[in-house]
């Protein structure tokens, strides 16, 4: 009988002893797990939500339910070398600068002028193309030059730089139509509901190589300007990512290569160098 009882003492010692052996064992496994998870948490990519307009061909499109554009692969290139991912959002032009302000996206990628007015709610990279403004009018309208607009019918996009440009040099508020964006104001050009379009000199070049149109753009390339990326001014980290790695781009011959592949190779809004946006804001 002691020989019997001894011998279950020992087989419930060894139970214990394994039970706590395979206590052991799955804490340390859970341990592991915990750092393994932190880990993974710390190496998630950041998440950097970009709002857009997408009606600017060549730099911000839409086509097929993708964005496409200029612009669109600027930005997709500078999260690629810089190791973050991008979130599109698609607004109307003259929300996109609101829903910054509001905290609803970060960035904002649009072919946005750099302009005083602007920068007293956002920060802007450096300049990624120089731009300026032209006029696009059909050959029997009369129009050769931003001093025949007088008098006459301009149609613009809502809530961009044409209508400061206008109004400061003369033309009366009641002689601008402001449409949501600039395809609509195309139509109405080709319809005859407006006279012209004073618009970005890039887009216009656009639509007259890729539609069927007898437009025409007269006269000079008015008010240079500067497109910026704007940036949340609660996101300072990512107007330096954004600046570094469009200087990576520009090194590297990306930025070229974007150039070639959306504008057709035309280089007059080509940018050698750092343009920080303190040099180039214009006021307005």
């Amino acid at each position: 009988m002691k020989k019997s009882y001894f011998f279950k003492f020992l087989l419930v010692i060894g139970c214990v002893l394994l039970l706590a052996a395979c206590g052991s064992t799955g804490n340390s496994t859970e341990n592991t797990g915990g750092s393994a998870d932190s880990t993974s948490g710390d190496s998630e990519k950041l998440v950097v939500r970009v709002g857009t307009s997408p009606t600017y061909p060549p730099f911000e499109s839409e086509v097929d339910g993708e964005l496409t554009g200029f612009d669109i692969a600027l930005i997709e290139k500078i999260a690629e070398v810089e190791g973050f991912d991008v979130e599109f959002s698609v607004l109307q032009f003259d929300g996109l600068i609101p829903a910054l302000k509001a905290g609803q996206i970060d960035v904002v990628v649009g072919a946005l002028s750099i302009t005083s007015t602007r920068m007293d709610s956002v920060n802007f990279s450096n300049a990624y193309y120089e731009s300026g403004l032209s006029i696009l009018a059909n050959p029997d309208s009369g129009i050769n030059s931003f001093e025949d607009l007088d008098g006459k019918l301009i149609g613009i996009q809502k809530g961009t730089s044409s209508y400061n440009y206008m109004v400061e040099n003369g033309i009366d508020d009641q002689n601008i139509k402001q449409y949501a964006d600039i395809a609509t104001a195309y139509i109405a050009l080709e319809n005859g509901g407006v006279d012209a379009i004073l618009y970005d000199h890039p887009s216009n070049i656009n639509y007259i190589q890729t539609q069927e149109t007898k437009a025409q753009i007269v006269g000079d390339i008015l008010a240079g300007e500067h497109y910026g990326i704007a940036i949340s001014k609660e996101k300072e980290e990512i107007l330096q990512k954004i600046n570094d790695g469009l200087a990576k781009l520009q090194d590297n011959g990306e930025y070229e290569k974007l150039f070639d592949e959306y504008l057709s190779g035309e280089k007059n809004g080509f940018i050698d160098g750092v343009v920080k946006p303190e040099d180039v804001v214009i006021d307005r």
